[in-house]
């Protein structure tokens, strides 16, 4: 099977000290939520199901994350890329839209996933738009270990910056991650956007870190940072 550093990534996440904290979001209404490296690659895995057997998705395609930095835009991204996807963050056409906002959604997208973003979520709060999938309501159902029908191209492009750079599968953590100290806890403030996110955790992860994510309303107090540990850049 041919590899690429996301699904090489994935394997060291779920293998390599796999109960220890990965991602750590502080949300608002002192919403908290931790995720080891197995939870993460469960819901990673959950998610490439999804997208593989619901949404016949294959590598190659695109998918567009119209999310901001937050722990499940992270899982999306994760799963783009163990897929052979290609993340869009610059806005542009793709085959899959991933939301918040689906009532925004156009016809340009093939279709359309509404993602709840409160942790106990258990579907979309309200009505959806006909034929838009609920991925609070569909996840959970999906296998936890994650087979890919095919195998990814890692010369094909993984992620298009939010300025329409492109970057291939096989320099993900190269030409995009951040790089970081080894097992530095890397604290990330959503407000600088998604982008900013997954490049800062990818570059944590592969130097066996992690990441405290906060929501722009959580100020990183003396307390937080002693909480959670946080130091390392």
């Amino acid at each position: 099977m041919t590899t690429t550093p996301a699904i090489d990534l994935m394997g060291t996440l779920r293998s390599g000290n796999s109960t220890s904290p990965r991602l750590t979001w502080y949300g608002p209404d002192a919403e908290r939520v931790e995720l080891s490296g197995r939870v993460l690659d469960n819901w990673v895995a959950k998610t490439s199901n999804l997208l593989q057997d619901d949404l016949d998705a294959e590598p190659g395609m695109r998918l567009r994350l119209a999310l901001p930095a937050h722990w499940k835009a992270i899982v999306w991204a994760l799963a783009s890329w163990q897929l052979g996807l290609e993340t869009v963050l610059d806005g542009g056409p793709a085959d899959f839209l991933a939301t918040d906002d689906p009532s925004g959604a156009t016809g340009e997208d093939a279709a359309v996933i509404a993602v709840a973003l409160p942790a106990l979520a258990m579907r979309w709060p309200g009505e959806l738009p006909a034929g838009c999938l609920d991925y609070a309501a569909e996840v959970r159902s999906h296998g936890d270990v994650f087979m890919a029908h095919t195998d990814p191209d890692p010369e094909g492009c993984a992620v298009r910056t939010s300025e329409g750079r492109t970057v291939p599968h096989r320099e993900l953590l190269t030409g995009f991650a951040v790089p970081h100290e080894e097992g530095a806890r890397v604290h990330v403030p959503a407000d600088r956007g998604l982008e900013s996110a997954l490049s800062s955790a990818l570059g944590a992860w592969q130097r066996d870190g992690s990441v405290v994510l906060t929501h722009p309303g959580v100020a990183l107090t003396d307390k937080l940072r002693a909480d959670e540990r946080i130091h390392g850049s």
